[in-house]
């Protein structure tokens, strides 16, 4: 597989995965956050909005890979 198919459909996977993810964690999040105090809804914005790099990160990679 070349670089260029690598970079193509590691783009397509990355907008699909965060889009789902996205909507993966405002339909967890919604219900939940109503109840909880302010600093444990910081805290799950906090890691639900980096949660996706890590596999952001193994995406980006094998898409550098020669």
């Amino acid at each position: 597989m070349t670089q260029s198919t690598r970079k193509f459909i590691g783009t397509v996977f990355l907008l699909v995965f965060v889009m789902v993810y996205a909507v993966f964690a405002v339909a967890l999040g919604d219900p939940v956050m109503a109840r909880l105090p302010e600093t444990l809804r910081f805290g799950y914005y906090v890691v639900a909005g980096l949660a996706w790099t890590l596999p952001a990160m193994i995406v980006i990679r094998w898409m550098q890979r020669p």
